[in-house]
């Protein structure tokens, strides 16, 4: 008689903090702010730009969600 396998779960990463989430945002900002003091840019900073502006927008969704959840605060 065989016995069934059961797969293992891969080890869930922790959710990030908050905290975490708005240094990462300043860092795609800085980026930013770098790009957007070029006189002209490349196709290339073009596409980073955008792809920098829909990572932050991702990462306040993120930071929002985590607010209402009351997660990544810190403990009394």
């Amino acid at each position: 008689m065989q016995t069934a396998k059961f797969l293992e779960l891969p080890n869930q990463t922790p959710l990030p903090s908050i905290h975490q989430l708005m240094q990462e945002h300043s860092l795609y900002d800085r980026r930013l702010e770098t790009l957007r003091s070029k006189m002209f840019l490349t196709s290339a900073e073009q596409m980073e730009e955008v792809r920098l502006k829909k990572l932050k927008l991702s990462l306040k969704d993120e930071m929002e969600r985590l607010r209402r959840m009351g997660a990544g605060l810190p403990s009394d």
